[in-house]
């Protein structure tokens, strides 16, 4: 299993080109509303920060996780495949060059609108980022020295890496060889379903290979490596951009007995190649979130990736309706842009 050690005491911006006029900011901005849990709240000592689209900010233990970085404005287009665009019609809560020092990055797929041209152009060559083999290739093999990223790890369903934190950094009241780290773990995901139309995207590459993570935040018990004992504290599955397809139901029995705290689910009911001719949905709609939500059973669910794009067809507000029909509005935590979550990692 590979190991990133992530260092809380890096003060390194995570551009490359930071503006002289713009000096680095030290913190997210202050967040416009902060939620908690509906039911159990306390001691909150994690956060979630809301950008926008699917880009979220995880904060735990003076540690940073972006994911899915997109930061255009209302009116940028983005390329999403052969004949394929999409305009954003919102704003993010940040600006890319105004973020504060980022230690990784989770990019679920090679796709603009989660990884955008600024976005690529503009992040440090040596910012960590874990994602998918065919996002790899793109961000390494197919670039020149200069432009590829040197810190990617690729990682296929259900395969895992360890985020160690460097010494020093405690997490509450832990044995003394106990230290804070991150289990990050590839999680199936689909933007087509299996069948023809999933050969022919094989053929024409129209849309991207994607996964979900599970990213479990806890303590490594052990000396070293090779003694290591990771026991986790809060579990989060994030969905990434995929549909209701049967490799998802082999979460569930994977993690057969251990909670899931928190879901991010990507919604907007994506549908190419345009508004007006919406011939294929590649990403979950408003009723295929909720058959997720029964399916994977998280105590509590956010869900992101709901409105940025005029290709997003099925409005947060389908989905707000979906649940408050199933009775489950205490399982479902909305937040608008610039808005974050606090929690309480156990340990």
């Amino acid at each position: 299993m590979d190991h990133l050690i992530l260092d809380p005491e890096n003060v390194l911006p995570p551009t490359r080109d930071h503006p002289p006029s713009h000096p680095h900011r030290q913190s997210l901005p202050k967040a416009n509303v902060t939620k908690l849990h509906p039911t159990v709240s306390g001691n909150e000592n994690a956060s979630i920060f809301f950008v926008g689209t699917a880009t979220t900010v995880l904060e735990w233990q003076g540690i940073r996780i972006m994911t899915d970085p997109n930061f255009l404005h209302a009116g940028d287009h983005v390329h999403l495949g052969p004949g394929v665009t999409g305009k954003r019609v919102t704003n993010p809560a940040v600006d890319l060059h105004d973020l504060p020092r980022i230690d990784a990055v989770l990019l679920s797929h090679y796709h603009a609108d989660h990884f955008d041209r600024q976005v690529e152009q503009s992040l440090r060559r040596d910012l960590p980022i874990i994602t998918t083999p065919h996002a790899k290739e793109h961000l390494t093999f197919q670039k020149s020295r200069e432009e590829s990223f040197s810190q990617v790890y690729a990682l296929d369903f259900f395969e895992s890496m360890m985020l160690d934190i460097a010494p020093g950094v405690q997490v509450g009241d832990v044995a003394e060889h106990s230290k804070p780290a991150i289990k990050v773990t590839g999680m199936p995901g689909k933007h087509v379903p299996s069948g023809v139309l999933s050969s022919m995207n094989d053929l024409l590459q129209a849309v991207p290979p994607t996964n979900g993570w599970m990213v479990e935040l806890g303590v490594d018990k052990g000396r070293n490596r090779i003694d290591s004992t990771f026991e986790c504290g809060y579990r989060i599955y994030i969905s990434g951009d995929t549909l209701m397809v049967d490799e998802l139901k082999q979460i569930p029995e994977r993690y057969k007995g251990q909670n899931i705290d928190l879901m991010l689910i990507h919604l907007g009911g994506t549908r190419i190649p345009s508004p007006s001719v919406p011939l294929l949905m590649i990403t979950m709609d408003a009723k295929q979130g909720l058959e997720l939500i029964r399916l994977v059973n998280p105590d509590l669910t956010i869900p992101i990736h709901y409105d940025d794009y005029d290709v997003f067809l099925s409005p947060l507000a389908d989905f707000k309706k979906v649940i408050e029909e199933a009775g489950l509005n205490d399982k479902v935590v909305y937040l608008d842009r610039k808005d974050e979550y606090r929690f309480r990692v156990k340990g």
